[in-house]
């Protein structure tokens, strides 16, 4: 039976009351600024801490003190606006997410750097009397809780509701182009909230503070007290003071109960919240997509000319500092003997090989994951737990003995276990991503460290205070001497970087990053984004468990106090990746010997420690968004440009003969005198609004349809329900077959390409990868025979690179096939969507406005064009468009929607001249509906 006391309660209440606080300050941050604030309580030392000084050390009166200290923080706060809010307002919000966890290490350093206080004095409070109301015992710091935190709560709630400013912060964090154009400055916004969530951290640490009565040490909020935190925020959608507040109330009091009931299960309340956070994650994450931007900090790599490719020292000029850096590393450990300096560099190589998991799900995939070494702790504790063998107790009596594996064995079958760990977590985080990912992974960080770790399948008995990990032999090579196993290590993350590398280049890696730069044309691609994600999150927890499971090899043991393993440790890995260069495949080598190598190199040194992990990553952030690679990239570009001006102009590029990629492969012919698509009472519904209501057209074989109407009619919302990509009820039937239940990219295997209104495609990949994405429907690029670099891969990935540049090469866009697609105009972005619905082989083509945003000579280009690609395809289509000219001049039939419903279906000339046409849509001005009599030729 669960049992709770009036004083067990009580105390639950205040410390639910501080937590609730600090859920207050991260709503505060997000409601303006779309950020999640890691730094939310590290920001409120720098005050907290100053308030201790002033008034134990200099004798400054305990309410001169408050207040100084209050206005540092609150000056603190919009500093950190200021030198690094502002400069990254532009990046994605993922970045600044990071740029916050720079933050919280460099409030740190500032406190540390403050003059010491004796540690014999308790930290400053207004009282020190005690009451006992109700039998429950009250204590002046608990008071001030009780008090300070609900005045808070209602001032900020004033402050956005009844304030000028505060009604602004909404506005400029929704829109903030708008937010401009109504003389509204979201950085002046921006720097307000900052700074008076300086002043709420501020305050909320010095009620800890004096709770606690530490002052040898800073006060600082562990990551347990940070989660649940970030676990009301999450409850209360990120938007709600109100219900931050009690959210954290009732988390308070649930760690109360747990800890009271379950004493003897150290940790169980942080699963308990993990729980929580999926539960709210999953909820929130259905209103809204919080990270709709693409990692454009990722470093690009610039394409090598096609002139320049046939040049040895070119295709591997990429190599020569990896080669110079494998060299070091063969060497260095033959220079230094002593087991101390080896065993470091031992463990730079694990942490290299545990980032390149972070650069594999968040470099690539865009899932912003603050769990890896949680994954790279289980590894760790998986191999040590099979290297000694297994009675587990599975119940009614009987037990499965896993016998003691090698050492080698262990590593790898941990590896494994992690790897499908790591896919079942992502399964249940398919739907959310950026930001609340961040906070959902961190979550399980913590929930590891304190409650998974600590469980008896892991431990070799109930009173050790490690597992042992002893290595003896790999395949039959002794690596009990330290250097040895270094070099078995520097292996393992050679094959890594090189098996990652090879992923990249191929169908592998472009389809993660198209899926994490735009699902929706990845999925009109025909590839499947969730089986992409978990792909990748399987891959990612597998090397995470790798190096978690050779890093607990160097050691020898696992320590059950988490040393390596830590959710800390996880923030640590990320800025690791960050500094080397997020995507890039020696990101993870470079970051590891900045971070982990560089304050070793230098024990003694005060400011390489800075470099190494706060100073250096905000510096980074703030100059070199790619990370320490991007130098490099800079270096190879200016290389690659010298190399190609010496060759002079490259020669004019011609076609003389269709590509065979374009000819039809062999298919099933279209079925005779039936629709290729059709649909019946299509509805579609967001909220209490109908978008579409009872649609039903038709697309013959060989037929160009054409779909107009006013802007809200509801024409794009029909093709997304074509497309799969907004839920509608009704029947969908393609090709004879009816897929309304089918998934997008099972519709666009069926038969269905779509092209999109923004043609944003996928940003931060090139043409030619681009068109090899969507050749992807003409044959799968398999995981394990790329990573093996199997002849079929091999002649998979020459084919798939020779049909692009003949899609290319046909369509005219040859000087483009290395660009970046966010570089290119509207225009050529349009004509790569062409390519792609070619590459795909599509038999039912849905375009949705595709001279959107192009220049009118342009325009005039599409007929012949699109009419040149039916011809060749001898696939039907479906178009929105705007031009009327044009579409009236291709269509064989046309539907006019208005309202979400059919008004005239017919030929060009009968949908014209129809009176609600004209009414609804032409108007009555003479002249546009004597433009539309004209037609492209």
């Amino acid at each position: 039976m669960i049992e709770l006391t009036r004083q067990l309660a009580f105390d639950g209440v205040v410390n639910g009351m501080v937590i609730g606080l600090l859920a207050m300050g991260i709503v505060l941050i997000h409601r303006s600024t779309r950020i999640v604030n890691f730094a939310v309580a590290n920001m409120g030392l720098v005050g907290s801490a100053l308030f201790a000084l002033l008034n134990l050390r200099y004798d400054v009166p305990f309410w001169i003190a408050l207040a100084i200290s209050l206005v540092v923080g609150t000056s603190f706060g919009a500093v950190v606006d200021l030198v690094v809010i502002r400069r990254l307002f532009a990046a994605p919000r993922v970045i600044l997410l990071v740029a916050t966890i720079g933050v919280a290490q460099l409030a740190l350093v500032i406190v540390m750097a403050y003059p010491e206080v004796d540690a014999a004095n308790t930290y400053p409070v207004w009282s020190t009397a005690k009451w006992s109301p109700a039998g429950i015992e009250v204590t002046a710091t608990q008071l001030a809780v009780l008090v300070v935190v609900p005045l808070v709560a209602i001032a900020l709630g004033w402050f956005l509701a009844r304030t000028v400013l505060g009604k602004t912060v909404k506005a400029s964090a929704d829109n903030p182009d708008l937010a401009r154009l109504n003389g509204i400055s979201p950085k002046a916004v921006s720097t307000a909230v900052w700074a008076i969530a300086g002043l709420v951290t501020t305050i909320c640490l010095i009620l800890i503070s004096g709770r606690t009565g530490s002052v040898g040490s800073p006060a600082v909020l562990g990551m347990t007290t940070l989660m649940r935190a970030l676990a009301a925020a999450v409850i209360a959608r990120m938007v709600s003071f109100r219900v931050a507040l009690v959210a954290g109330v009732l988390l308070g009091l649930l760690e109360s109960v747990v800890q009271f009931n379950w004493i003897d299960r150290p940790g169980l309340t942080d699963m308990v919240v993990f729980a929580l956070v999926l539960v709210a994650v999953f909820v929130v994450g259905r209103g809204r997509d919080t990270e709709a931007s693409t990692f454009s900090f990722a470093p690009k790599v610039r394409p090598i000319p096609v002139r320049l490719q046939g040049l040895w020292w070119v295709r591997n000029l990429e190599r020569f500092g990896l080669v110079f850096l494998g060299l070091i590393a063969v060497v260095m450990p033959l220079l230094v003997t002593q087991p101390s300096k080896q065993l470091l560099y031992t463990t730079i190589l694990a942490y290299a090989i545990c980032a390149a998991s972070v650069t594999v799900l968040t470099g690539w995939a865009g899932q912003l994951s603050l769990g890896q070494m949680a994954f790279a702790g289980i590894g760790a504790l998986t191999a040590a737990s099979l290297s000694r063998g297994l009675r587990l107790d599975i119940g009614g009596g009987d037990v499965l003995v896993v016998q003691r594996l090698t050492f080698p064995t262990a590593v790898f079958v941990a590896a494994l276990l992690t790897a499908a760990l790591a896919a079942v977590i992502g399964a249940g985080a398919l739907r959310v991503r950026g930001l609340l990912l961040a906070v959902s992974t961190l979550a399980f960080a913590v929930g590891c460290e304190q409650w998974v770790y600590t469980q008896d399948i892991f431990h070799d008995s109930p009173t050790q205070t490690a597992a042992s990990f002893p290595r003896t032999d790999v395949f039959g090579v002794d690596v009990t001497a330290q250097r040895s196993y270094y070099y078995v290590v520097l292996a393992v993350l050679v094959a890594v970087l090189t098996v990652t590398g090879r992923l990249r280049r191929t169908g592998v890696g472009r389809t993660t990053i198209g899926v994490r730069d735009n699902p929706a044309t990845a999925s009109a691609y025909t590839v499947p984004a969730a089986r992409v994600k978990l792909r990748a999150f399987a891959l990612a927890g597998g090397v995470a468990g790798l190096g978690g499971a050779l890093l607990a090899g160097a050691l020898q043991t696992v320590p059950y106090s988490n040393a390596y393993f830590r959710s800390a440790d996880s923030l640590m890995l990320v800025s690791v990746v960050v500094i080397g260069g997020l995507g890039a495949t020696s990101g993870p080598v470079l970051g590891s010997l900045w971070v982990i190598g560089l304050p070793a190199v230098f024990p003694g040194n005060s400011i390489v420690p800075l470099l190494a992990s706060s100073l250096g990553l905000l510096m980074l952030l703030l100059y070199f968004p790619g990370g320490l690679v991007q130098i490099g990239y800079a270096m190879r570009d200016a290389v690659l440009s010298w190399a190609e001006e010496r060759l002079g102009p490259a020669p004019a590029k011609t076609v003389g003969a269709v590509p065979r990629s374009l000819t039809p492969t062999e298919r099933a012919p279209l079925p005779d005198g039936k629709p290729v698509l059709a649909t019946s009472n299509i509805r579609v519904r967001f909220g209490g609004v109908t978008a579409v209501d009872g649609v039903a057209i038709e697309v013959m074989p060989n037929e160009i349809v054409g779909l107009i109407g006013t802007n809200g009619a509801g024409k794009s919302t029909l093709m997304n329900a074509i497309g799969g990509f907004v839920p509608a009820t009704g029947t969908i039937e393609l090709l004879g077959r009816d897929v309304s239940t089918l998934a997008p990219a099972r519709r666009a295997s069926v038969g269905l390409g779509r092209t999109f209104q923004a043609a944003t495609l996928f940003p931060e990949l090139t043409v030619t990868e681009t068109v090899q994405i969507a050749l992807e429907a003409r044959g799968r690029t398999g995981l394990l025979s790329s990573a093996l670099w199997l002849p079929k891969s091999l002649k998979g990935e020459r084919a798939k690179k020779a049909e692009a540049h003949d899609l290319i090469d046909f369509l005219g866009l040859g000087r483009y096939a290395g660009a970046f697609i966010g570089d290119l105009s509207t225009g050529t972005r349009r004509i790569v969507e062409l390519a792609g619905l070619l590459a795909l082989d599509a038999r039912v083509l849905c375009l949705d406005e595709p001279t959107a945003g192009v220049a009118q000579r342009e325009t005039e280009a599409f007929g012949p064009l699109i009419r040149e690609i039916r011809r060749e395809l001898g696939a039907s289509m479906l178009i929105i468009e705007h031009d009327m000219p044009l579409i009236m001049g291709i269509s064989d039939r046309v539907y006019c929607l208005e309202t979400g419903r059919v008004i005239a279906a017919g030929t060009p000339s009968a949908v014209r001249n129809d009176p609600k046409v004209v009414a609804s849509y032409l108007g009555t001005d003479e002249r546009a509906i004597e433009r539309s009599d004209r037609v492209p030729t």
